[in-house]
């Protein structure tokens, strides 16, 4: 009986191999909307992974963005992901208010990216000028607990405001907040992302707009170090002639600790080796810098990431 079960061990044991081996064999990209800008970033990097993980199966997934993606790679559910600074903050640490009940400790910085801005629109027929001006407006705050929402509550908290303030409060992704706002259904939405997302540049097409300045002295009573002042250029989007100050947020690209190390290597080589790729796909990718990429993390690089960086001398 002893060799018997011996030999069961030994095929169970075997029989595993392929198994490890094959969960390898994935990279799920996690993104966002199809209309932000996360989807057409992870499409390209996705693109650019499958030229140095040729036996893996590469796919894109839109989500809810930030918060689901952590989420979902805390549970093995996807090897990279998108989200914002402040939400992987709250993810690693447990922020029960932001949604994590538990700290998800198996997430692993893979770069730190490009910032997000808060832009906060509005049609012109609206009357909107300031934030003060939403109080008793139809205002669109990204889905619930998303990065976005996340950011919505900061900012509005920060200047006086509460949901309670507003006409109407609505959970939306950008593209459906943008087609109520032609529809007349919607005053406002307040939408983190990157500079020219093309939701916004949607709506400035169809209608006049005024993007909402989101003053230095707001951002600085959030007291958040992950939110920081930021300015949306002159021309981002169509009629908006003036620069517009607002809130910026970093973004990172996080995976796991079950994601192979090498792959992960060879994933963000990839990425850094085809920078003109990814602005082609998305002009926000301009904001990805090298050097920058691995300081002011709020999670642990993944090991494979870290080699890359020591390699490209931006990490001691």
């Amino acid at each position: 009986m002893k060799v018997v079960s011996k030999i069961l061990v030994g095929l169970c044991a075997v029989a595993m191999i392929p198994l490890a081996a094959a969960e390898q064999k994935f990279v799920n990209v996690l993104t966002g909307g199809t209309s932000g800008v996360y989807y057409p970033l992870g499409v390209a990097l996705s693109q650019q992974f499958g030229k140095v993980l040729p036996d893996a199966k590469i796919s894109v997934q839109s989500t809810k963005a930030s918060a689901e993606n952590l989420n979902l790679l805390q549970a093995g559910r996807g090897e990279v992901g998108f989200a914002l600074g402040d939400v992987v903050s709250d993810a690693w640490k447990g922020e029960a208010e932001a949604g994590f009940n538990t700290p998800l400790k198996k997430l692993r910085a893979f770069a730190a990216i490009y910032p997000n801005f808060i832009q906060i629109v509005a049609s012109k027929d609206s009357g909107i000028k300031t934030l003060a001006d939403l109080k008793g407006k139809r205002v669109s705050v990204g889905a619930p607990k998303s990065g976005t929402e996340l950011n919505a509550r900061a900012v509005f908290k920060a200047a006086g405001l509460a949901y309670a303030d507003l006409g109407k409060v609505e959970y939306l992704p950008f593209g459906e907040s943008v087609e109520l706002i032609k529809n007349r259904q919607l005053d406002a939405t307040l939408q983190s992302a990157g500079l020219g997302v093309a939701s916004l540049r949607d709506l400035a097409s169809a209608l006049e707009i005024v993007v909402v300045p989101v003053p230095a002295e707001v951002v600085a009573k959030i007291g958040d170090a992950a939110y920081q002042p930021g300015v949306i250029p002159a021309n981002t989007y169509s009629g908006q002639t003036s620069d517009t100050p607002t809130v910026a947020i970093r973004n990172i690209l996080v995976t796991h600790e079950g994601v192979d190390a090498d792959a992960v290597y060879q994933m963000v080589k990839a990425m850094f080796g085809n920078m003109d790729a990814l602005v082609a796909a998305h002009a926000a990718a301009k904001g990805i810098k090298l050097e920058s990429a691995a300081s002011g993390l709020p999670l642990p690089l993944h090991p494979g990431a870290e080699r890359f960086y020591k390699e490209a001398g931006v990490l001691k």
